[in-house]
């Protein structure tokens, strides 16, 4: 095939897009930060959990419906610069680039120290540079490969929540007990109520849960490279309440019947102290293999978006052209190069981690507020594809429920979460931080124009 006849392969399976979309939605917020969050929360943080994995399902539907409009779309940047103009495209391909860039680099900084449970004196420089070449490797065989890795990772996720839900009906049926604390339905009520923390506890929730959810978008980043998208995307889409209430209510309700919410440790995974109370001494290794799974997965997830993110900005001219390059497997092998290259950042700020943790907590919310600025931009796109073509939305099979209403209904809710971010002071700084971002992109977007002018035209 010659070179500028390769396009991406459409290689991704019914099966790969499932779990791709399970491996999204279970990140590891969950297991890591849940402490956090029923710490502030008490058990109302089930409710935090299911209203933004309720809004984020109207965004996955308006996603579907308006990828399947146009199978020529690659991805939502397409969307954005199609519906609302080139400058959306560019705008949100960059920011969902440089959210994963940020999420990914946050990630391989977990794997290392995940590595290091078991292995105290491995270098510092040496997970990462593994992880990398690890990771670049498999992608850069083909995007099947990466399918099947997403597919693994994602069947260990799973396993290890339906594993804890399991044990933990097991110790309420049998009336476990443990420091004067009994399993019981009755502890998701009876110690404070259901709103322990009012009002302030519920919406100081918000902050770190919706980090739990980035990447939920993944799968739109699959568009061009999945076999027969309109049967497979629509199911990947209309299962995102079922896996929430399996994977984040059903496993955090758990872990509460069994360990009253103000008897939980917020600085450690509630995931390994539930294993432990059962019994299993190999626990905290069982734990530990389960969230080096979920960052590797997270890790995976951000070199492939990213890549497939700069493919297409290339091939719209909104990146160097030779970014759009696919090598002999159809895999855009030089934007993975790059991408790989830059999560070397790891390795400089595991050295100096100590004088970073404060800038690695907000560099982590301003990824946050970048995907919500994605997620904002999905749903403009559907009401512009609501307006500009009525013919599409009247012939689609996978509508958005409640239309352009639930639209704006969800960007109150990302209006209400952007506020509730700013209700706390280090939430406010990367908040505050993030229009520069958005600066910077509008300069460089001026600047790409004025080069592109100068270009002279071939005869």
């Amino acid at each position: 095939m010659a070179e500028e006849e390769r396009s991406l392969e459409r290689s991704l399976t019914n099966r790969h897009i499932q779990l791709i979309a399970i491996g999204g939605a279970i990140g590891t917020g969950l297991f890591m930060g849940s402490g956090k969050t029923i710490a502030l929360a008490g058990p109302s943080v089930l409710l935090v959990y299911a209203v933004i994995g309720f809004f984020l399902f109207f965004v996955m539907r308006a996603l579907g419906e308006v990828l399947l409009s146009n199978l020529e779309y690659k991805s939502f940047a397409d969307m954005a610069a199609d519906l609302i103009g080139p400058w959306a495209g560019f705008m949100v391909g960059w920011t969902y680039f440089f959210c994963w860039v940020i999420t990914a680099i946050a990630d391989i900084v977990a794997i290392t120290g995940y590595i290091r449970f078991w292995w105290h004196d491995v270098p510092l420089w040496l997970v990462p540079l593994a992880t990398i070449l690890l990771l670049l490797g498999m992608n850069m065989a083909s995007v099947g490969v990466f399918g099947e890795m997403e597919f693994w990772f994602a069947i260990i996720k799973i396993v290890a929540i339906i594993a804890l839900v399991a044990v933990a009906l097991w110790m309420v049926i049998t009336g476990f007990t443990n420091d004067g604390h009994t399993a019981s339905f009755s502890n998701l009520w009876s110690h404070g109520g259901f709103f322990p923390h009012g009002a302030s506890g519920f919406i100081g929730a918000f902050q770190i849960a919706v980090f739990a959810f980035v990447g939920i978008e993944l799968v739109g980043t699959t568009a061009a490279e999945t076999k027969d998208p309109e049967t497979t995307l629509p199911k990947a889409v209309n299962a995102v309440p079922r896996r929430i209430v399996i994977f984040y209510i059903s496993a955090l309700a758990a872990i509460m019947c069994v360990t009253p919410w103000n008897a939980i440790d917020p600085e450690t995974s509630p995931f390994v102290g539930m294993f432990a109370l059962a019994g299993l001494g190999f626990a905290a290794s069982v734990v530990n293999l389960v969230v080096l799974t979920s960052a590797a997965s997270s890790a995976n997830s951000g070199i492939y978006s990213t890549a497939r993110m700069l493919y297409g900005l290339a091939t719209a001219g909104q990146a160097p052209k030779v970014l759009g390059k696919l090598n002999e497997k159809n895999v855009p092998a030089l934007a993975l190069l790059l991408t790989s290259v830059m999560l070397l950042a790891s390795v400089p700020m595991l050295y100096f981690s100590d004088s970073l943790i404060f800038a690695f907590t907000i560099f982590t919310t301003l990824s946050s507020v970048l995907f919500i600025a994605v997620w904002t931009a999905i749903i403009v796109s559907y009401l512009r594809y609501r307006r500009y073509r009525p013919e599409l939305h009247e012939a689609s099979v996978a509508k958005m429920p409640g239309g352009r209403v639930m639209a704006y209904i969800c960007l109150g809710f990302f209006a209400f979460v952007l506020w509730a971010l700013a209700q706390e002071s280090d939430t406010a700084i990367a908040l505050a931080a993030s229009p520069a971002w958005f600066i910077f992109l509008t300069i460089a977007w001026f600047a790409s124009r004025k080069v592109v002018a100068k270009t002279p035209k071939a005869d």
